[in-house]
């Protein structure tokens, strides 16, 4: 998971799409500091830890028992018995360990993750979170989302704004459950929003380059203040 130099980084999608998604995992890794353990989510949040700033060392952590993660394997490094909980191939960084996963979630659960990084389908404007189901669509299982939201000490959603033009952010969300009231902030291709801890009132506080907050107004569902100190992302 850790970028090599001379390794490309693949930021999936075309045009304007990898341009957000960029986005989103660039002002992400900006809230990751030195010294956190660290679990990202599949997909999107997987590429975050390829965007740190200099002289950030981190340790990430995959619920499916491996703490110490590297980067992806090149051809000959790969072991089909190595994998994160994506069942993606990886490498493991030097002092790297494996363990079951009753160890793993015991991390989680008690509370010795810093941040929880992971991919969201609705958000609502308590900071309700669904990202695990689509009633009526396959799932192979809920996976650790569940304990990843109520145990780690931050929880960071990152996604895209809107779904082929449905609202992601919402009154309530209509999606089965994740966790209520655990979203810290949510970075999408448009805006970053946190939530108060204590009232957990949504507020807006960046909005993406060429983004107006009448733009991200349009685009949302949920109530939310705008930040007196509202700025352009932070990247």
């Amino acid at each position: 998971m850790i970028h090599t130099p001379g390794e490309p980084v693949v930021i999936p999608g075309n045009g304007d799409a990898k341009i957000g998604r960029e986005r989103m995992v660039r002002r992400a890794a900006k809230e990751i500091k030195n010294g956190m353990y660290v679990n990202l989510g599949i997909g999107i949040p997987t590429l975050v830890s390829n965007f740190l700033e200099p002289g950030v060392d981190i340790t990430l952590q995959s619920e499916n028992g491996i703490l110490g993660l590297d980067r992806f394997p090149m051809e000959h490094e790969i072991d089909a018995d190595l994998i994160n909980a994506g069942k993606q191939t990886v490498t493991l960084a030097r002092g790297g360990s494996y363990f079951d996963s009753s160890q793993s979630f015991a991390m989680i659960r008690g509370g010795h993750m810093d941040i929880s990084i992971l991919g969201g389908l609705q958000v609502s404007q308590s900071g309700d979170l669904a990202n695990w189901i689509i009633p009526g669509k396959m799932v192979k299982g809920m996976g650790g989302a569940m304990d990843l939201v109520s145990g780690a000490r931050r929880v960071i959603v990152t996604m895209e704004h809107t779904a082929k033009g449905n609202h992601k952010f919402l009154e309530e969300c209509s999606l089965p459950l994740t966790g209520k009231h655990v979203v810290d902030m949510a970075i999408t291709d448009m805006a970053v929003f946190e939530w108060d801890k204590d009232t957990r009132a949504m507020t807006l506080k960046e909005v993406a380059p060429g983004v107006s907050p009448e733009d991200v107004k349009n685009a949302t569902s949920a109530s939310y203040q705008v930040a007196p100190d509202l700025c352009e992302f932070r990247i």
